[in-house]
C-alpha cells in the first residue's frame, strides 16, 4: 500500500511539474510574441518626406518613404524649388542637380550614397547621358548600386532630360 502511494504522490509531483512547466513555457511565448508583434508594427510604421512639399502636393506625390530599413525616394529631376525646369538643354548639369536634390533627401535621412542599393535613371538621350555619366563616379566612391538605365520618350516635362530614382537600404 505504501508503495502505491508513493508512486501516486510522484505521478501527481511530475504532472503538477509538467503542467506549471508548460503553463510557465505558454507564458514566455505570449510575452515573447507580444513584444516581436510591437516591433515589428513599430518598424513598419512609413515615415513620409516632402523636400518641395508645394510642388509634391500639386503634383500627388511624396519624394521619400522610409519603412523600417528601406527608403524610397522617387525621381528627383532638375527643378527649383517653384517646380520650374532647370538647366534646361543642359544634361550634365540637370544630372549634378538631381544628385545635389538626392543628397538633400539621404541626409534627411542619416544616409550617403554609400547607403544606395539600387539607382534607376531615365533620360531622353542615352547617348548624351553615356558621355556625361562619368560624374557618378564622384557620387559612388565606393561601389556602385544595382540598377537599370531606360531611355524614355518623354519625362514630367519636356525640359527634363533626366530623371534618377534611388532604393536605400539604411543599416541599424
Amino acid at each position: 500500500m505504501r508503495k502505491t502511494t508513493n508512486r501516486l504522490s510522484l505521478l501527481t509531483t511530475l504532472c503538477l511539474l509538467t503542467f506549471g512547466l508548460q503553463n510557465c513555457e505558454q507564458k514566455q511565448k505570449e510575452k515573447t510574441l507580444e513584444v516581436e508583434k510591437e516591433v515589428i508594427v513599430e518598424s513598419e510604421k512609413p515615415e513620409y518626406f516632402l523636400l518641395r512639399p508645394e510642388v509634391e502636393k500639386a503634383y500627388g506625390y511624396s519624394h521619400a518613404v522610409k519603412i523600417g530599413n528601406s527608403i524610397k525616394i522617387s525621381g528627383a529631376v532638375s527643378m527649383d524649388d517653384e517646380g520650374n525646369p532647370t538647366a534646361v538643354g543642359d544634361i550634365e548639369q540637370q544630372m549634378k542637380n538631381c544628385y545635389a536634390d538626392l543628397e538633400k533627401i539621404l541626409k534627411h535621412y542619416g544616409c550617403t550614397f554609400d547607403d544606395v542599393v539600387k539607382e534607376d535613371v531615365f533620360t531622353t538621350d542615352m547617348a548624351q547621358m553615356l558621355e556625361k555619366s562619368a560624374y557618378r563616379a564622384e557620387i559612388y566612391k565606393n561601389r556602385f548600386p544595382t540598377g537599370t538605365w531606360l531611355e524614355v520618350k518623354g519625362l514630367a516635362l519636356p525640359e527634363f532630360m533626366i530623371e534618377i530614382e534611388l532604393e536605400v537600404h539604411k543599416s541599424e
